[in-house]
């Protein structure tokens, strides 16, 4: 397996000796793997976008819940505790603030890596599912964020990528104006800025290369993606 397509596994534990027996272990099992000691540690090193967080609780810094919420602010890969707080109450407030897995510690080896591996498989399923091929012309890929018109990428604003994936998502369904800027700037406000945005996703969308046009207009109540 070439270096490049090894799933990276941050391993966040301040027992030297548990964080050295978990990096040798992937690494014989086809993985990278990098070690942090403590939360601070861990926050620099989740910045080479891991694909699978292993993190203990009881960090001498910051405690691994406070640190599993911080990581979720930024980071979608699974985060499964290790951990050796055994109380239901624990593992609520694991889950609670974000872990995908809430394992105790002792605990097998070749368990925990089956579960590593689980972690993996359900995010590549989802990462498919979440790729729509709208006809031959277009996709949206909507855990990525991108939309692709012949295979290449059109360059969106947010606001126009975010009304792309409300309308696509429910397609034959009429949103108006209202109801557009609800959903995408999530308050009330000034409705009229949606023209806008819908004109210039036409636009992009037409110039990447897209002779139909996705987005109707029913007049007189709003918008309607049609595939």
């Amino acid at each position: 397996m070439d270096a490049e397509k090894k799933p990276l596994v941050l391993i966040v534990d301040d027992e030297r000796d548990i964080a050295d027996m978990l990096k040798s272990y992937f690494e014989m099992s086809g993985y990278l793997a990098t070690v942090a000691f403590d939360g601070a540690s861990a926050l620099e090193k989740a910045k080479r976008s891991p694909d699978v967080i292993l993190l203990d609780v009881g960090l001498p810094d910051i405690d691994g819940f406070s640190i599993c919420r911080m990581l979720r602010d930024v980071h979608t890969c699974p985060i499964m505790f290790l951990t050796a707080r055994v109380e239901d109450a624990d593992a609520i407030d694991g889950f609670a603030a974000g872990a995908d897995d809430y394992v105790t510690k002792p605990f097998s080896l070749e368990v925990l890596g089956a579960r590593v591996k689980a972690q993996l498989a359900r995010g590549e399923r989802a990462k498919r599912a979440s790729a729509v091929r709208i006809d031959d012309t277009l996709s949206i890929d909507y855990a990525a964020m991108t939309v692709r018109v012949y295979g290449k990428q059109v360059q969106l604003a947010r606001k126009e990528y975010e009304i792309c994936t409300l309308l696509s998502k429910h397609a034959g369904q009429v949103f108006d104006r209202d109801m557009i800027y609800e959903r995408v700037w999530g308050a009330e406000g000034d409705s009229s800025v949606v023209t806008e945005h819908v004109r210039r996703l036409r636009r992009a969308l037409a110039a990447a290369g897209a002779e139909k046009d996705y987005i109707k207009t029913v007049w007189g109540v709003g918008y309607t993606w049609q595939n």
